[in-house]
């Protein structure tokens, strides 16, 4: 079956690259959830780790929590805590988080980890960005990462493979239009 010449089918040994997916717009999480539905499609394991993220009224999580094969853990207490930075529950929280993360990264278990809104705990403090590349680069050669979050730092896009930055040009909330059920959450 000819595919196209730009389409080549790699098996699952090859995968180790790492993604970025940044910026303001709405769909970064989104998309690290397709491409999770996409890898157990073809029967992947799929770790995701969310950090700063602890509602599991989301859908991503109501979905993905209950699919053999996708195993998914927050590690944040879901408040913003603006001027005040953020509490040592916080930054308890997303270290607990970084670990549990370098486990599946180091494993085996898992072909596929997406480490949601790590590039936020990183920018806001919770994380440093060297603790977090370190565990990063460390992984089992043949798992493939995703990594989401407004403000990814440099270092992370120099080291990825993939960058993908979403720009918001217009969005409903700007009209005073609040996040709803089934499309922001």
């Amino acid at each position: 079956m000819h595919m196209g010449s730009w389409w080549q089918v790699i098996e699952m040994e090859s995968l180790g690259l790492m993604h970025v997916y940044t910026g303001n717009g709405k769909g970064k999480s989104s998309a690290a959830f397709g491409l999770a539905l996409r890898a157990w499609g073809h029967g992947l394991k799929v770790c995701i780790i969310q950090f700063i993220k602890s509602t599991e009224y989301s859908g991503e999580f109501k979905a993905t929590s209950s699919m053999e094969g996708i195993s998914i853990q927050q590690f944040g207490t879901g408040r913003f805590f603006g001027k005040k930075g953020p509490s040592q529950e916080d930054i308890a929280l997303a270290h607990e988080g970084l670990e549990v993360a370098r486990k599946a990264l180091l494993g085996g278990d898992y072909q596929l980890v997406i480490l949601d809104e790590l590039n936020v705990a990183i920018d806001l403090g919770l994380l440093g960005v060297d603790e977090a590349l370190k565990a990063i680069s460390s992984r089992n050669e043949n798992v493939e990462v995703v990594v989401t979050g407004r403000n990814a730092n440099k270092q992370m896009m120099d080291m990825a493979d993939y960058v993908t930055e979403l720009v918001a040009r217009k969005h409903p909330f700007d009209r005073g239009i609040p996040a709803r059920k089934g499309v922001e959450f």
